[in-house]
């Protein structure tokens, strides 16, 4: 029976994606608090994959992160560290760890001003994609969970169906992250004049001086004061930033260190 019998209106078309844009989302500390490879380290924890150090060490690595920013020597220290435990573990396995991990550690740290960022560009009909040195396997499970277009990340080299403990390509952070922008945008005919990248560190700012329209989420000193200069839009979603006294944040860290600790140790005991 006709539309016009049954006295309804025609569904509008949807509308047609804007082509040759596109909005870039660092992962870490700019869409969800944190290192998202910590809580990968952490399940393989559970799972006796590693020592109660080695924990510790990313632990502290996660709480440095949290409270002042990444450093390089930090994330070097991190990709190594994440490269040799990964020498032998199957594929399947980080994939299926990648769907848990963000169940039950990910998606409860996911800023929620950064994910409507996301959500008016989706809205707007851009694509949106994740650009991280997270393994791509965890960012492509964040970024399907939140609808997403896609995400490129760090690919580790899989032979037989196991890691093998080095990367196909480059550790995605860095110059490597515009690069791999740059690569993506030939592929999807995106013009990066009119495209958004978004980012805490200053280490990103080649991919944020790549496209029209930087922004700093959450940013370190330097990317602040850069962002500053150039009148970039500058957006905070960390509660209480630059609100609590000196005595305040030290009990916060001394809080979060406990907090490690303690959970550390339950996993030590299970």
């Amino acid at each position: 029976m006709p539309d016009a019998i049954r006295g309804l209106e025609p569904l509008p078309e949807p509308p047609e994606p804007r082509k040759g844009e596109a909005a870039f989302f660092d992962v870490d500390n700019t869409l969800m608090r944190g290192a998202s490879l910590f809580h990968v380290a952490r399940k393989m924890y559970q799972r006796r994959a590693f020592t109660l150090r080695f924990a510790a060490g990313l632990a502290w690595k996660q709480l440095r992160f949290i409270m002042r920013g990444e450093t390089l020597t930090d994330v070097n220290s991190v990709r190594d560290a994440a490269l040799a435990f990964a020498i032998g573990i199957a594929h399947e396995d980080i994939l299926a760890l990648g769907e848990e991990v963000y169940d039950e550690m990910i998606a409860s740290k996911i800023w929620p001003g950064a994910r409507a960022l996301a959500e008016q560009h989706l809205s707007s009909r851009r694509q949106v994609w994740l650009v991280t040195g997270s393994p791509v396997e965890v960012a492509g499970v964040i970024s399907s969970r939140l609808g997403l277009t896609g995400a490129l990340g760090t690919v580790g080299e899989v032979a037989d169906g196991l890691y093998t403990g080095r990367l196909v390509g480059d550790f995605l952070h860095g110059p490597a992250k515009a690069a791999a922008v740059l690569d993506l945008a030939e592929r999807e005919n995106l013009d990066l004049s009119r495209c958004w990248a978004y980012s805490d560190s200053y280490n990103d700012l080649p991919l944020l001086t790549l496209v029209g329209h930087p922004v700093a989420i959450n940013p370190d000193s330097r990317l602040r004061r850069h962002a500053r200069t150039n009148n970039w839009p500058v957006y905070h979603f960390r509660s209480g930033r630059r609100a609590a006294t000196l005595g305040l944040r030290a009990a916060t860290v001394v809080g979060t260190v406990y907090g490690l600790w303690r959970g550390f140790a339950r996993f030590r005991s299970s």
